[in-house]
């Protein structure tokens, strides 16, 4: 068996994975790193530290479910994006460990970026890496705690993804506002799931008019509003609505923006905030083509890091 290892150290999750060429199947591990009550994220030097603690435990969890036999290649998640000036030191933890555990055991090492990690991993989960077997074009979302954007993605020789970004977010991200409103109604961080169950209890459903700047869009008026319908007595189930459905038509009017400059591409959403089901209902009711990661390959993992090694080795 051809088996590839992936590591992701992102600002939030420590993941690692195997990639079971043969058997287009992925073994992998996450452990989330803690955040205290009533905060909404880590400082860097934090998230370093917890990423050291962590490594250990969650590649044995690895090796106690699947023995490696026949390594082919490591890959990291070296930066946030491919973007010049990318950079965040919790990447640096992953990087070192994949480093070390190439040079032990001989095999190559490719770096790529967190954020085609995630596109990797959704479109395998999804059955459609014939996109990038093919050489298609296609649109993908990135929308996460760290992350807004629309991207335009061409499969490159010896890089696997060239990823050009079409709109983002100007200020506040889906995934943050998403966590200030859970952490605003006493929920622990991250907050997307218990949102998410509490929004489906509302009782108003709301149509929200999205206004664009060149295809990005601003959020930070989500938590002025969602703060303000808490002061005025609000149910907490019709502001965790809210909340989603602001979010829900802002990546619907982004994704029209999309379409409309580069025409009816294949779209792949990923990140933490897409596998909320409420999101994804909105969207697929206006882009019946739209592709979404399958949710336990949403969020955070080192799955995409590892099938990005698998590609290049097999020449993409």
């Amino acid at each position: 068996m051809s088996e590839f290892l992936g590591i992701d150290t992102s600002g939030y999750t420590s993941s690692v994975a195997v990639y079971i060429a043969e058997e287009k199947r992925a073994v992998h591990v996450r452990k989330l790193l803690p955040v205290g009550e009533g905060k909404l994220g880590l400082r860097q030097s934090d998230a370093v530290f917890h990423h050291t603690k962590n490594l250990p435990t969650v590649v044995e969890e690895l090796f106690e479910r699947h023995t490696i036999k026949d390594l082919k290649a490591v890959s990291v998640s070296s930066r946030p994006k491919s973007k010049e000036g990318s950079y965040m030191p919790c990447f640096l933890c992953g990087e070192g460990l994949g480093r070390s555990v190439s040079a032990m055991a001989g095999v190559p090492l490719f770096r790529t970026t967190h954020q085609i990690g995630h596109i990797l991993s959704a479109l395998w989960s999804a059955d459609r890496l014939d996109l990038i077997e093919n050489g298609e074009e296609f649109l993908a979302f990135h929308v996460s705690g760290g992350t807004t954007d629309c991207l335009l993605c061409r499969p490159c020789e010896g890089e696997v993804l060239s990823v050009e970004e079409i709109c983002t977010s100007l200020d506040l991200k889906a995934g943050q506002a998403v966590d200030r409103a859970g952490v605003m109604l006493g929920m622990k961080f991250p907050c997307g799931e218990e949102l998410e169950r509490l929004a489906v209890n509302s009782d108003r459903d709301y149509k929200i008019k999205i206004s664009l700047k060149d295809g990005n869009c601003c959020l930070s008026g989500v938590e002025n509003r969602c703060r303000k319908m808490l002061s005025d007595g609000e149910k907490p189930e019709n502001i965790a609505r809210y909340c989603l459905d602001f979010i829900a038509e802002t990546i619907s009017a982004m994704t029209e923006y999309a379409v409309g400059e580069y025409g009816n591409l294949p779209i792949i959403f990923a990140g933490g905030v897409m596998s909320n089901k409420i999101i994804k209902d909105r969207i697929v009711s206006k882009f019946p083509w739209a592709i979404f990661s399958k949710p336990e390959f949403s969020s955070d993992n080192a799955v995409g890091v590892a099938i990005y090694g698998y590609l290049r080795q097999c020449g993409f």
